[in-house]
């Protein structure tokens, strides 16, 4: 199992899910973090900006790295059309918390594969509907000084400590993690960028 060749997998992101995640299937990674600014654009919609993002992190790495398959996503939760992405400190991790108890809300992720400087891509999105519990102060309080919601988009970690929050998922859960797996691997060996299962 692993790349077609010798190389591995680039993975444009440093998020150690996605790095676990891709190791369940055992392929074979090289971790370089994309640079690439991950800004908000007035009247984006959240699926038109994880797509976007996604696709801005691959090719910061793919041009740097010609003729390597690059893999880079980006995941967002969405809430009434806001977008929560990581919270910057204690309070803004608290105000997600509390927008997220006993609601539904949108987990969504972007995934780019590319090389350069071939044409050979595939992107795509998935949303999955999570939801919460009614949460008290107490609960939100305990979770926020685990010190967990702060590289997180919308604050927590559902393979976490924040496990006993969700009440529901509706669609994949390895998306909510922070990649779906089931598509990327589907994409990766359509694009024949890794050799699974043979």
């Amino acid at each position: 199992m692993g790349p077609v060749g010798k190389l591995p997998l680039i993975l444009a992101s440093a998020s150690p899910r996605r790095q676990e995640l891709l190791r369940l299937v055992s392929i074979p990674l090289e971790i370089i973090p994309s640079q690439a600014e991950e800004r908000f654009v007035q009247g984006e919609s959240p699926a038109e900006h994880v797509r976007r993002v996604a696709r801005t992190k691959a090719m910061d790495v793919a041009e740097q790295h010609q003729g390597r398959w690059v893999l880079a996503a980006d995941t967002v939760v969405e809430i009434d059309g806001k977008i929560l992405g990581k919270p910057q400190d204690r309070r803004e991790a608290e105000e997600m918390l509390r927008s997220l108890s006993q609601r539904e809300h949108g987990v969504l992720t972007g995934y780019c594969i590319l090389r350069c400087p071939s044409a050979e891509k595939r992107e795509g999105m998935v949303i999955s509907r999570v939801k919460f519990k009614a949460l008290t102060a107490e609960e939100i309080r305990w979770y926020i000084n685990t010190g967990e919601p702060f590289d997180k988009a919308g604050g927590y970690a559902i393979q976490g400590k924040a496990a006993f929050m969700v009440q529901e998922v509706h669609g994949s859960y390895t998306n909510v993690v922070g990649l779906p797996l089931c598509e990327v691997v589907e994409a990766l060996r359509e694009l024949g960028a890794v050799n699974l299962f043979a």
